[in-house]
Parts: C-alpha cells; structure tokens; sequence
C-alpha cells in the first residue's frame, strides 16, 4: 500500500453514527428469531470458555500461552435495525469457515450484539471489541462531545460485558495523526485513559487497549493492559526492525497487531498471498502475541459507501477463498515458528547458592520448556540448604563444588556443557516456555556472540516485592539499537560456547555480581556484538524485604568496584558507570522525567513520527547517583559549621535544595509507579508509594557504602608514579622507519593503558589526539604532529600539557575565600578547617597533573629509547 493510500486508510472515519437503515421490516423480524436460536444454543457452553490474561509479553488462558491467529470482520451495510453484521446465517457460515482454516480470533469495528458474541463463542473464536466514537474529528474541542464518546464506550462495553468470548476492547483506532497534533500528545492521552477508566469499571476482567499506528506511535499509554499496532509495511526486513522497535515501546506488556494485510486489487492475489505469509511469520518470530490479517472479505462498508476499489480480503466478496487463505492457514499453524527437523544443542546452566527458596520455581519452569535439544546442568556452588536436594528430583545433572562464587560456578557449568550453545538463568527465576526457542531463533539468523533478553517480576510475588521492582538497581539490559544490545543482565544470557572459551570464561574475581557485565565488555572488546530479543523473557523475583534490596545493592556497589579496577575508561572520574546504549529501566525514566520530543516531519507529513529522548541533563541525573550522597554530606558538614560561624548556616539553603531533588525525583519516581497487583485500599496503595519512594532514595546509599567499601571512591588514585611539575612541555623523537600516524597514536595509547591511567582520545572537534585522567580534578593532554622527511624518515613532535577541572578549582577557591572570611572575623577553628578543605581539591588537582604528565612522558621514552631532544 503507498503512502497516500495509508493515510487515506487512517483518516477514513469509524462509528456506528454514520451508518443508516437500508433493509425490510421483514427482514429484522426473521433475523431476530435466528439470533434468539443462536443465543439459545450459545449458553450452554458458555461457563468452559475463560477469558485470557496478559502475562508479560503473552497472553495466556488457563495457565497455557494463546497464540492470537485473527482476522477483521467487517464493517458491514447496516441492516434495518442498524446492526452493522450481516445476517446471523451468514455470520454463522463465515465464522465457520474462519475457525476451519485455524483462525482462533475475530476483529470487530463496531460493537457486536450478543447473538454475533454466542456464535464466536459457539465457533471457539475470541473477539477483540473496537468502540467506535467520533475519533475523525477535534473531539476535544467541545467538552459535552469528550462526554459523549465515554457515554457511548461506556454503552458498547456494558453490552458484551461478562461475555466468555470477549478477547479484549479496543477504546480507539488510529486516531488521525492532524487531530492528535492539534489537541496535543498530553490531551490525547489523558482522554483515552479517561475511556480506559470507564471501560474497566464497566467490565473490570476485560483487557483494554488502543490501536494506534505508526504516525502517532509517539503516544504514550502505559496503563493500556496489552500494546496494538495497525502496521502495513512489504519489506520483510523493515517490517522486523519496527516490529522491534514497537517491542521495547511495549515493555512488558503484550504487542498485538491489529492489522497487516495487502491489497490485491493493486498487488495481485499472489502477491498478497506471499507477502500476508512472511507477514505473519515475521510477527510471531518478533515476538507478538498475535496478529490480525485485514480482513475476511472483500465485502467492505465504510464512511456510508460500500468500498469496490480495495480487496484486502481473504476471501471475495461472494465468500470464495483467494489464493491467501491456506497460506495465512499455514502460516498460523507454524506459530510461533516454522518446525525444524533439527535444532542446535543448547546447554542451560543454573548456578545456585543457598537457593532452596525459589530453585524449584526454576526447575518446574525449565520442565515446561518447548525445546527438542537442550540439557540442563545444576552448579551447586556449595550451598548449606536442600539446594542439592530439590535438584535431584528433576531431570538435570547436578554438580557439587565448594563455594568459589558465581563466576566460578558459571565456568564449571561451561567446562561440563555439550551444546554449542551455553545459556545461564539464575535459580531464583523461570522461563517461558518459548525461551529457548527465540534465544536460538535470534542465534541462527545472526552472528552475535551472546544474546538476551528481558526479566520480568512476577504479579503476585508481595507488597514490597513489587516496590522493590519499580524503584532503580534491577537488573536491566543496555541496547545499543533495538536488536543490538550492550549488556544482557546474567539472569537471562546466553553464548556460543565457543566464543565464551575464546575470552577464556568468567572473571572468577566476581562472586556474586559483575561477571555479566565483564563478560560483555570483554566480547565487544573482541569486535562481536550482543542481540536481543523481547520475546526470550524470564520471570525473575526481586527481593522481598528492604534488608534483601540492601544487600543486593551493596552487593552491586563491590561488583562496580570491581569492574572499575578492571575496567577504569568505563567510569567516569566520580566513580559512575558511562553506558554508549539505552538503559531500560521504567523506574530511571519516571525519576528523571526527561521531556521529550515529537518528529512530525514538515507539516506533520512524516509516515512515522516518534520520541526523540535527549540524554538527561547533569542536574536530572546527579541526585540518582551514589556520588550525590557524598555531597550532600559535604553540605551538611558545612552547613554544621555555621553553628560555630554564622554565615556559613547560608549553606544550609543549598542543603536543602541538595535534598529537595532527591526528595522531589523519589517521590516522582513512586507517583508514576502502577504495580501489577492494584492494592485493595487507598491507604495499602500510599504506603506502596511511599516504600517505593523510600527505596528510591536507599539505593544510592546502599551503592555507596558498597562502592567505599571496596575502594571506588571519587579520590582514588591508581597510578602509582612519582609526579613532575605540572609544565608543558614538548618533546621529538626521530624515527628511521615510517609510521602511519594512527598506528602511533594506538601504541602510545597501549602503553598509558599498561601504566594504569585511563585514556580517552580526543573528538572531531578536539585539539588534541590523547588525554590522561588521573584522578578526580586533573590529567594531561597530547598533541602529535609528524614531519615527513623523505625515504621513510619521520620527525615527530608532541606537545604535552596538563588540564584541569574547573570545577574543582572553583570548589577550592570558594573554600579558600571562606577559610579567610572566617579567619578574618577570628572564628580561628572554622578557618583552620575550611582552609585544610580548600587545600584539599587544590592539592589534588596540581598532584593529577604532575602524575598524568609523568605518564606520558614515560610512555613516549618507552616507545623511543633512544629519548627526546
């Protein structure tokens, strides 16, 4: 379909407003009697069909995963009592044919009546219930038509109500791209959660949703219960990357898509066939929960008019199938993927310490995984509980060790591994079934060294169990596009084994944290790359008391501090981790608050219009930081002072505001939270907010008291050379062989690297090509030039010299001009004290420089024995 056939398609308007009353009195009264026999027969079956629920990125019905196989029904000629179905035989006959060619669900654009209900039901179909409203037009512009459109969703829902066929609502379709620019994003979405309000209060089991589109994918609807995308695209490949992008819009909720389809008037019916084919395969191996092929039939009534320049269907407008029904037939039965004779063998390695708590979660989920070829190895890394126990009752190998850690546990898993591919889940999480198969999935179509994919908490784990999901410090993964990945957290990782033994294995250093993070450092050291796929979920408990979220978060800091000796370029000078990705972390986003941008393209033209999320400021992520507790004590001491000297209480302004951040960014972070199990009371429900709040603001605490504990600090120093005055200088070496330049940067950069200083080199628009940082307040910088001098000779210069950071010599001078204010009206201790505190960043700063600069003189001399001159 081009462009402006799809914008036609998404402004052409939905509603049962504008249909009228073209057929017989005698018509409705035979109708009415087949629908009263249709319902007759309907109910007796109607108690053992149970409606679905989400859960994580599925649906699921009676505990078992439902694939939604679909197809849109409709819109219809009205009939003469203005039911928008044709007559109930007819419904009957197509509904029989939709269930024999292995469709499981209809869509509907106009609420149903009950008789259509019972028949879907009848047939074994769901059906997914669109409410049409006035959605064409600015119908925020007058506020009796906003309560209108609730009145009548309240009305559509209130009629299918309780209905065991009923897959979920739909409160809205494709909203034109021009009406949601001109009410605004914000409106927009405070309506449709208005209409998702009164559609749960009137039928409080049923899934709500919205089908949006790709022209206002920018919307932003969290509370929806499952994600749909109408999404017509005939690139196979473009059709995958955006499907990927919609997955981690979606989070952990479900993403259904509620049209694909092609034209075959235009297209031809082969066409339509082949691409519907790959369509399909392409969404469920994306990972969606379903789909649904537009439409059934060529039969086709909208906006008054019955439409004869598009066949979408199915079927033709007399009900004979096209050449597209068995291969949507076919399609669907592969669900999710097309069966292979043969699959790689995949090794899954638990480690467990001590965890009998939740070790048997684990194993009765690796027990329903739907895998052909996989083992299961057990590493009881000398647990002191019934671990050992518990996993001898389960079809896996157990192998005992003493407690050398996780990383060594996870080695052993490796060394005792047989499939080429090694996947590791903790023991206090599960699979879904179809982990596996989207882990291999993504490894036979690419070559990524590992992939991943995402932890969920399970719903029903307690109270603080879900604050303690919804506040900062879980374990998350870092993309670097929406199918690359920087970090896959350990709790749901997997590897080619023999890219795993290429890097040597696990770093044993890392007991309980961080050997995740090395491991995937060290394999994009090696220039391979990391995938991920949404649908590979695993669910993970979080810590169920604040004692547990504490250790974790400790336990983390030590790991960071670990991983800082290791890996130093990757911290920056105050001790935080610096990513190249996008961390998915909800509870990060709803702290930081960071106002986004909407591309609308020239004139709102463009076909896909998204969020442009800027980085967050310094100001919105420093009170998130360990590192901001220690100012704030900084802050505090200063501020104590002024009880000796009076000025200095000034200082306590700034203390509080230090505070207020924090306060304001925690207390953000928990209002914007929705827990999976809504608490059954106003007062349960602020206690829930106000523990998520708390946590909020433990977690740095607890990060640094980790992080101090094991030396990352923001004074550490790990050069240890002697230092020389902080002077430029400049130096030239003479060369009788020729290098090319980049070569000599690089050489001169492995050996600042072995000295232990941390090098960065400089940017496009730097005017120097290497820098030094030493520590917290100072370094050094390198310039090269290379005089070319015939016959392979090279002369080559460097110009040397230290930097500084600013704001450390503002901090300094501040502190020094206090030390003498307080000298000066004789508060002698209060000087004393200040004046040692501003001597501190000073001395600091000179002691980086002169030590960066020591560095790369030597390194330069090591590379050209011959020295300087």
């Amino acid at each position: 379909m081009d462009r402006e056939e799809r914008r036609l398609h998404a402004q052409l308007p939905q509603g049962s407003h504008e249909c009228r009353s073209t057929e017989t009195a005698m018509g409705t009264s035979q109708q009415n009697s087949k629908r009263d026999s249709v319902r007759e027969e309907g109910h007796s079956e109607i108690s053992t069909f149970h409606r679905p629920k989400a859960a994580g990125k599925f649906l699921v019905n009676s505990g078992k995963k439902l694939w939604i196989r679909g197809v849109t029904y409709g819109t219809f000629r009205p009939c003469t009592n203005e039911d928008h179905y044709p007559d109930p035989t007819v419904v009957d006959l197509d509904f029989s044919q939709i269930a024999a060619n292995g469709l499981n669900a209809i869509r509907t654009y106009t609420v149903p009546p009950r008789w259509l209900l019972d028949l879907a039901f009848n047939h074994k179909l769901r059906v997914m219930v669109g409410v049409p409203w006035e959605q064409h037009v600015a119908f925020l512009e007058d506020k009796p038509c906003a309560g209108r459109i609730e009145e009548w969703l309240r009305a559509g829902v209130r009629t299918c109500a309780g209905h065991p066929a009923i897959l979920c609502y739909a409160i809205g379709n494709e909203i034109p791209a021009p009406i949601v620019r001109w009410h605004g994003r914000r409106a927009v979405e405070r309506h449709l959660e208005r209409l998702y309000c009164a559609a749960k209060e009137e039928d409080p089991d049923g899934l709500v949703t919205y089908v949006n589109y790709p022209t206002t994918e920018y919307l932003d609807l969290p509370f929806l219960d499952l994600v749909c995308f109408n999404v017509y695209l005939e690139s196979q490949d473009r059709l995958k990357a955006y499907l990927a992008r919609l997955q981690n819009l979606a989070g952990n909720r479900p993403l259904l898509l509620g049209e694909v389809g092609l034209d075959s008037r235009r297209h031809g019916e082969i066409s339509q066939a082949q691409v519907l084919g790959w369509q399909i395969r392409t969404a469920f191996a994306a990972g969606c929960a379903g789909a649904f092929v537009f439409g059934w039939t060529d039969e086709w009534y909208r906006g008054g008019y019955d439409i004869a320049d598009w066949d979408f269907g199915l079927t033709r407008r007399d009900r004979q199938p096209k050449m597209a029904l068995p291969v949507v037939r076919q399609a669907f039965a592969d669900v999710p993927f097309l069966h292979r004779k043969s699959r790689p063998r995949v090794s899954v390695v638990v480690c467990s310490f001590n965890g009998a708590r939740t070790i048997r979660d684990c194993l009765e989920g690796m027990s329903k995984v739907e895998y052909p070829n996989y083992e299961l190895i057990v590493v009881d890394d000398g647990s002191t509980d019934s671990t050992w126990a518990i996993a001898s009752e389960y079809n896996c190998r157990v192998i005992r060790t003493e407690n050398r850690g996780l990383a060594s546990a996870r080695n052993t898993g490796l060394k005792e591994a047989t499939g080429e591919i090694v996947a590791y889940i903790d023991d206090d999480a599960w699979p879904d079934p179809h982990w596996l198969t989207y882990l291999i999935e993504t490894f036979e179509n690419t070559d990524h060294a590992g992939v991943g994919g995402p932890n969920l908490p399970p719903p029903h784990d307690g109270p603080i169990a879900d604050c303690v999901a919804n506040a900062p410090g879980g374990p998350v993964h870092v993309l670097l596009s929406d199918q690359v990945a920087e970090h896959i957290p350990g709790c749901n990782m997997a590897f080619r084994k023999s890219y795993l033994e290429a890097i040597g294995g696990f770093d044993t250093q890392f007991w309980t944290a961080g050997d995740d993070v090395d491991v995937c450092w060290r394999l994009q050291e090696r220039g391979w790359t990391l995938g991920f796929h949404p649908a590979a979920m695993v669910w993970h408990h979080r810590r169920n008391s604040i004692r547990a979220f504490w250790r974790q978060q400790r336990g983390y800091g030590k790991a960071e501090a670990l991983l800082e000796r290791k890996w130093p370029e990757k911290y920056l000078p105050a001790g935080s981790m610096t990513w190249g990705g996008r961390i998915y972390c909800k509870a990060l986003e709803r702290a930081l608050g960071i106002r986004s941008r909407i591309y609308h393209g020239t004139w709102g033209s463009a076909t896909f219009q998204s969020l442009c999320q800027p980085a967050p400021s310094l100001w919105q992520s420093l009170p998130l930081t360990p590192e901001w507790c220690l100012v704030i004590l900084l802050l505090a001491v200063l501020s104590a002072l002024g009880l000796l000297w009076g000025p200095l209480l000034g200082v306590a302004t700034i203390l509080i505001a230090a505070v207020s951040m924090s306060l304001v960014q925690a207390v953000g972070g928990a209002i914007r939270t929705s827990f999976p199990t809504k608490p059954r009371s106003r007062l349960r429900r602020i206690g829930m907010h106000a523990l998520t709040a708390l946590l909020f603001l433990l977690q740095p605490l607890a990060r640094l008291s980790g992080r101090l504990r094991y030396g990352l600090t923001p004074w550490r120093f790990r050069v240890k050379v002697v230092p020389r005055l902080p002077l430029p200088r400049r130096l030239r070496f003479w060369s009788e062989r020729w290098r090319e330049p980049g070569k000599i940067l690089q050489s001169i950069e492995g050996v600042l690297r072995a000295h232990g200083a941390v090098v960065s080199r400089g940017g496009d628009f730097d005017r120097w090509d290497l820098q030094v940082r030493t520590g917290l307040f100072g370094g050094g910088r390198l310039l090269m030039a290379i005089e070319e001098h015939g016959a392979g000779k090279q002369l080559i210069r460097f110009r040397v010299w230290p930097w500084y950071s600013q704001g450390g010599l503002v901090a300094g001078m501040v502190l020094a001009f206090l030390a003498m204010a307080a000298t000066w009206d004789e508060a002698w201790a209060v000087g004393m004290l200040l004046g040692a505190m501003a001597l501190w960043p000073l001395g600091r700063t000179i002691l980086e420089c002169g030590v960066a600069m020591s560095v790369i003189v030597r390194g330069l001399k090591r590379l050209w024995p011959a020295g300087a001159f």
